[in-house]
This record gives C-alpha cells, structure tokens and sequence, in this order.
C-alpha cells in the first residue's frame, strides 16, 4: 500500500503562487510514475501535470509555462509550483500514484485526500 499526503493548498489572489506537496509513505520507490489533478464541484478530475520515473514532465495547456511538476525521490515528496495563478486555477488539487505510466488519464491506483487552492480576482 501506499499513502499520499498532500499540502500547501490555500487562498491566494490572482497573480500570486503557491507550491504543493506530497508526501508518500508505504510501499513507495522511485519506479512509481506521479502527477497532480484536480477537480471542481460538478466536474471530472482533470489532469494538470505528471512525471515519470525519468524526471520528464507533461503539462495540460492550460498550466504551461506556469507551473513546474518536480519530484525528490531521496525524501518520497511530488511538488508542484504553481506561479500567476488565475481564479480559473481554483480547486481541489490530488496527487497520484501508480507504476504504470497514465499521464493525464485518472487511472492511478494510489490518490491523495486532496488540498485545496483558491484563486480569488
């Protein structure tokens, strides 16, 4: 089994950044592909970035350029740095786990209990 703990959510304006994290414990190693959704009330969860094992990241279009996925694989923590959030960004943010490699498609066996951002205008 593994467990995913995430945090760092919060309230912020538009044009201001948060960073993400999450921790996992269990059954974790560095073989594990992550990424980060999120969802809000009345919509699918959507994928917002992902890492493989290799460190290579994928972005949703409409976070490019704004946020960055990395992982420590010495501390078993995801981050996800986000910069000039939008009220658009605003929701409740997962990170996933899972030794296949799914991208964007929510699949992951392992989920997180979510940290919620807030994006006001």
């Amino acid at each position: 089994q593994v467990q995913l703990v995430e945090s760092g959510g919060g309230s912020v304006q538009a044009g201001g950044s948060l960073k993400l994290s999450c921790i996992a414990s269990g059954a974790i190693d560095a073989a594990f592909y992550l990424a980060w959704f999120r969802q809000t009330p009345g919509n699918e969860r959507e994928g917002v970035a992902s890492i493989t094992i290799n460190g290579r990241s994928s972005y949703a279009d409409s976070v490019k350029g704004r946020f960055t996925i990395s992982r420590d694989n010495t501390k078993n923590t995801l981050y996800l740095q986000m910069n000039s959030l939008k009220p658009e960004d605003t929701g409740m943010y997962y990170c996933a786990a899972d030794r296949s490699m799914l991208d964007f498609f929510p699949g992951y066996k392992y989920w997180g209990q979510g940290t919620q951002v807030t994006v006001s205008s």
